[in-house]
């Protein structure tokens, strides 16, 4: 967490959201209370801010200063809404590229992906509001500063993402090894949505089920996977491939 995105002690915090800093990530004592502690978990909820919960070695590894139970990071940019977004892209007859990350939790991998992301001409990158990785200084430079130029949109929940793209005519092909069908049977031309998932897990069994199609790399080695950065770059270029 860098220093100089990082803001600590309760009255800072509820400060920062009335003065409508965009917070990306806030880290909460478990077991902190008091009236002013009372007042911050009111603001979270009223702004629909979600937090984390953690014992208090893991703040004051992120800060030796007093922090009061509490540390957040405000973020380099401003994310944008879906809905403004999808209605925007469509209003301007435009045949939508967006990227899903469904609970990516590594911040150079999300950085990568960005910067892919941006040269593949991709409209909009979706992550969830809650497990995704942070947009911090990792990000932004491993993005090497893309992060500015593709928009991107927090939500609540991948699966309500999922079905609001599809009921505005943008198909979602999820990015797994579990089918025998390959990217390169998908048509990309059309409106499309590619979903990636984590490092570890890959996508949320209950985001499979509700997904139009899935498709696979084909792979020749002996290891199973490749980095997701890697395999988000092949989906992306194919769809740059059907599109030229």
């Amino acid at each position: 967490m860098e220093k100089e995105n990082q803001i600590f002690g309760i009255r800072a915090v509820i400060e920062a959201i009335h003065a409508g800093k965009e917070i990306d990530k806030i880290f909460v004592h478990k077991e902190a209370q008091g009236e002013l502690m009372r007042e911050l978990m009111k603001t979270l909820k009223a702004n629909n801010l979600p937090f984390t919960y953690v014992p208090v070695e893991k703040l004051n590894r992120l800060t030796h200063l007093n922090h009061q139970g509490v540390v957040a990071t405000i973020a380099p940019i401003k994310f944008q809404s879906l809905e403004t977004l999808v209605e925007n892209l469509l209003e301007n007859e435009k045949k939508p590229l967006l990227l899903i990350l469904d609970q990516l939790s590594d911040a150079r991998n999300f950085g990568a992906i960005i910067r892919t992301a941006e040269c593949t001409g991709v409209d909009g990158i979706i992550i969830s509001k809650t497990g995704a990785a942070p947009v911090n200084g990792d990000t932004v430079k491993t993005s090497a500063g893309a992060v500015f130029n593709v928009p991107i949109c927090k939500v609540d929940h991948i699966k309500d993402a999922v079905f609001y793209l599809q009921g505005s005519g943008i198909k979602t092909v999820a990015a797994t090894e579990k089918t025998e069908d390959t990217l390169y049977a998908v048509d990309f031309t059309e409106p499309v949505a590619i979903i990636m998932g984590s490092e570890d897990r890959g996508i949320n069994p209950s985001v499979l089920k509700i997904v139009d199609e899935k498709a696979k790399l084909p792979l020749f080695g002996t290891i199973g996977s490749l980095n997701v950065s890697v395999a988000c770059g092949a989906f992306l270029y194919e769809a740059v491939r059907q599109r030229s």
